[in-house]
């Protein structure tokens, strides 16, 4: 088959701007020549094998992998920590292989999530939390179906019929009385989620170029950050200091301000929260504020240009550099980092914070701990290697190049996942239709 457009939303063809050819459905309007059908008249449903049928002593290093709910990912199945049976229970459990085209939903607990089956799962089993559909893949797309799953209005309707009320859970009944919307030829249905497979291919190498990019970056920090690695033209002694001798560094608990703190929506002041600080960045985004008459009443919260900001509860190894005077205070559980500027830059502490060498300085202090949180004696304690200020500049300079390198990658594939969104909205509901062969 051969399309009329390239990726994104290039070609297509607006046919919505009258009502004319449209029709009114319980899903929502459709094309008159779309159809609305049950899951049940289209497909065989069926639920994964009894609890009793397998177990976790039947698991085996090598053999037959076993699909479960945490391998369901919105562009296929999952590979990773797949249980695995042998050739004989997969003899005795065959009426639970899957085969290409089939698409696997979670059963109970997040029951939207669902995975289509691809040529490399055929011959795949799915767990007891599983149910399977099988269509006649010579009738209807598969992919189609499987993106017409992944949209919002569909999961919704899905959540809306599951069934327990402290667990959702879905079961053969429910799944057969689901209704779909169908273009009315398997060309159609196909070139549909060929664009939106074009585009997702280009989210999934924007994904696989931002890991790398990460990978490559780590393993710069530690050569860099460590003096393993020395860029050209510097070189002198590296030694190793606590960060108690070469800053100063103030916690907030919210004790010191209880009497007075007060949040104001229309405030100019930002108070930063443990969420709004990420890796060299701050996130702009659900700001708390105070006014600026309460933030001159606060002395030891108030941020200045090179302070260095770091959550200390929860997520631990984010860090960011403040960049303005008088815009941001810290609220609770962000520690304060002032560095004495002749012998510590900023931003090569930040990428210190946030590196495997800072990371290792908080286990270092919480060995114990499922959810390390930083006391501020320890953090006074933590090592961190020091070059001349040149040099720590310089190696700052190249990791926030790499940052800018990745956010713009990021940027991208953000962009994608957004005109993905739009295309799905407008070719799954037939708002918009496409042009393909049909000779093809």
């Amino acid at each position: 088959m051969k399309k009329s457009l390239n990726h994104g939303l290039e070609g297509l063809r607006d046919d919505t701007a009258g009502i004319e050819g449209y029709k009114k459905t319980e899903v929502g309007v459709i094309p008159d020549d779309w159809e609305v059908k049950r899951l049940g008249d289209i497909a065989d449903i069926k639920t994964g094998p009894f609890g009793s049928s397998l177990h976790e002593k039947d698991y085996v290093e090598d053999g037959t992998p076993i699909i479960t709910v945490e391998h369901l990912g919105e562009k296929g199945v999952v590979h990773k920590n797949l249980p695995m049976v042998s050739h004989a229970d997969k003899n005795r459990l065959s009426a639970y292989i899957l085969k290409t085209g089939d698409i696997v939903f979670s059963r109970v607990g997040s029951v939207d999530r669902n995975s289509l089956i691809s040529d490399v799962e055929n011959g795949w089993l799915f767990s007891s939390r599983l149910l399977r559909i099988r269509i006649n893949p010579q009738n209807i797309s598969p992919a189609y179906l499987s993106y017409h799953f992944h949209q919002e209005p569909t999961k919704q309707r899905i959540r809306s019929v599951a069934v327990g009320q402290t667990m959702a859970s879905l079961n053969t009944e429910i799944l057969k009385n689901i209704e779909v919307i169908l273009p009315p030829t398997r060309l159609e249905q196909k070139a549909i989620a060929q664009s939106l497979s074009d585009v997702d291919a280009l989210i999934t190498e924007c994904d696989r170029i931002i890991s790398k990019k990460r990978n490559t970056k780590q393993g710069t920090m530690q050569q860099l950050l460590t003096g393993k690695k020395r860029l050209p033209g510097f070189s002198g002694k590296w030694e190793v200091k606590k960060l108690e001798e070469v800053t100063a560094i103030t916690r907030l608990a919210g004790a010191e301000y209880s009497s007075v703190w007060k949040e104001d929506d229309n405030g100019e002041i930002i108070a930063l929260r443990g969420f709004n600080i990420v890796k060299n960045r701050i996130i702009e985004k659900d700001l708390a504020r105070i006014s600026n008459e309460l933030s001159l009443k606060l002395n030891r919260s108030r941020l200045y240009r090179g302070d260095v900001v770091y959550p200390c509860v929860g997520t631990i190894g984010n860090a960011a550099v403040i960049e303005e005077d008088d815009k941001y205070h810290i609220q609770q559980n962000i520690a304060k980092i002032t560095p004495i500027k002749s012998v510590l830059s900023s931003y090569y502490l930040a990428h210190y914070l946030i590196s495997p060498l800072g990371l290792d300085e908080v286990l270092r202090f919480n060995a114990t701990s499922s959810q390390p949180n930083v006391l501020v004696g320890s953090l006074r304690k933590y090592r961190i290697p020091l070059t001349s200020i040149p040099e720590q500049k310089a190696i700052a300079q190249i990791l926030s190049d790499m940052d800018t390198e990745i956010a713009g990658l990021e940027q991208k594939r953000d962009k994608y996942k957004a005109i993905k969104q739009g295309m799905m909205q407008e070719l799954l509901t037939g708002k918009t239709r496409l042009k393909y062969d049909l000779n093809k």
